[in-house]
C-alpha cells in the first residue's frame, strides 16, 4: 500500500504493509514524521486522514484526547488498510543522509537483574544489529501484552546486537506485571522497533554538557556519557550529571557512573539529588567520586549550575515534574536557548 503525506512544505510518498503503524511505516521510509512517544500518549504525531481507509488498533489511547476533527487520528497506533492520503500540519523532510533509519526487529531476553526493589536491567540479543544515536530509545512490545513501551538505551556502540535498558516498575501496569511477577523472562522473544527519540548527543556538538535525570531516566544518560568517553569529549568539554532519587535504597549505577568520572577525568562532575532523605556520611564514603546533595534532581541542578550555563547543552528525563521543572529554570533562569534543552516525552 502506497501512503502520500500532504505537509506544508511538500509531500512524502512512502510504503505501508498491511498490520503496521502509519508512523512506523513512514520512519522505516526515512520520512521525519512528527512524534515524540510512539505509544499513543501524546498526540504529536496526529493526522488528518483525506483519502482511504485505516484500521484503528488503540481506540483508546490517551492521546485521542487531542484529535479535534473525525478524521483526525494518531500516526502511531492507525495502519493502512487501503492506500491512503494523509496530511499533516507541521513541515516535514526526509532524514539525513547516514541519519540511523528505524526498523523493526525481534530480540531475545538474554538477562534480567535486578538493580533495586523497583528498578530492572534488561539485556536483550537482536535478530540483527540496530545503529543508534546516543541518548535515543526503542519501542519495546512484549508478545500477549498490548502495545509498545518506550525504554532508553543504556549502552552504545556503533552498530549493537545487544541492547540494555533499565525498566521501572509501574504498580498494576500489564509489563511490570510481567517484568516483577516472579517468573523468569530469560528467553522472552520481544519485537521491537526503533531507534527513536531526538534528545541525541553527537560528538562534534563543542558544548559543555549538562545531564538532569530522575529514576530510570538515567538511562538514556549512561548512553550519552558512554559514548562521550570512547570519544575523548571531556579533555575539551565539561560534563555536568545530576541523577535523582528518593533514597540510597532507589539508587543505581553509582559504580558505573564513577567508573565513567574516572575515565572520564576532573573535567565531568556527577551529583546524586536525594529528594527524602540526607546522604549518610557512610554512603558517601563508599562512593568518593561522587558528590551527592539533599533535594529535587532540577532544584539541586539549578544550583549546582549557578553562573555555569555558558555553551551548555541540556538532557532531561525522568518523571513529568522533573523534566518540567527543569525546562522551567533552563529557559527562565538559565535562558538557555530552546534548541539546547533536549528531552523526549516518551513515557
Amino acid at each position: 500500500m502506497k501512503i502520500q503525506l500532504n505537509a506544508r512544505n511538500r509531500a512524502h510518498l512512502f510504503e505501508a504493509r498491511a498490520g503496521v503503524s502509519v508512523l512506523e511505516s513512514g520512519l522505516a521510509g526515512a520520512v521525519n514524521l512528527p512524534y515524540e512517544c510512539g505509544s499513543g500518549t501524546c498526540g504529536t504525531c496526529k493526522a488528518k486522514l483525506v483519502a482511504g481507509e485505516l484500521h484503528d488498533a488503540w481506540p483508546q489511547a490517551p492521546g485521542r484526547k487531542y484529535l479535534k476533527q473525525p478524521a483526525d487520528f494518531l500516526m502511531c497506533q492507525c495502519q493502512a488498510r487501503s492506500d491512503l492520503v494523509i496530511e499533516v500540519g507541521s513541515f516535514v523532510h526526509s532524514m539525513d543522509a547516514g541519519a540511523c533509519v528505524p526498523a523493526a526487529a525481534q530480540g531475545e531476553v538474554v538477562q534480567a537483574r535486578l538493580l533495586t526493589h523497583d528498578v530492572v536491567l534488561l539485556e536483550i540479543e537482536l535478530s540483527q544489529p540496530m545503529p543508534f544515536d546516543a541518548g535515543q530509545y526503542a519501542l519495546v512490545r512484549v508478545p500477549g501484552i498490548d502495545g509498545y513501551r518506550g525504554w532508553s538505551m543504556v549502552n552504545y556502540a556503533h552498530r549493537p546486537q545487544r541492547l540494555q535498558f533499565v525498566v521501572k516498575r509501574k504498580p498494576g501496569g500489564a509489563v511490570s506485571e510481567w517484568l516483577f511477577g516472579g517468573a523468569s523472562v530469560v528467553g522472552a522473544r520481544l519485537d521491537l522497533f526503533g531507534p527513536m527519540g531526538h534528545a541525541t548527543f553527537h560528538p562534534h556538538l563543542g558544548k559543555n554538557l549538562l545531564c538532569i535525570a530522575g529514576g530510570s531516566g538515567i538511562a538514556g544518560m549512561m548512553s550519552i556519557l558512554s559514548r562521550a568517553v570512547q570519544e575523548g569529549y571531556f579533555a575539551q568539554f565539561d560534563g555536568h550529571v545530576c541523577f535523582g532519587v528518593r533514597t540510597m535504597r532507589d539508587a543505581f549505577f553509582l559504580e558505573e557512573l564513577a567508573a565513567l568520572r574516572r575515565q572520564a577525568g576532573q573535567r565531568l562532575a556527577v551529583t546524586v539529588a536525594l529528594s527524602d532523605a540526607e546522604v549518610q556520611p557512610a554512603e558517601a564514603a563508599a562512593h568518593p567520586a561522587l558528590r551527592f546533595d539533599h533535594g529535587y534532581v532540577h532544584e539541586v541542578a539549578k544550583r549546582m549550575m549557578d553562573g555555569r550555563f555558558a555553551n551548555t547543552r541540556a538532557y532531561i528525563a525522568g518523571p513529568p515534574p522533573v523534566v518540567d521543572g527543569s525546562i522551567r529554570f533552563l529557559l527562565l533562569e538559565a535562558k538557555l536557548a530552546a534548541d539546547h534543552i533536549k528531552y523526549d516525552k516518551f513515557s
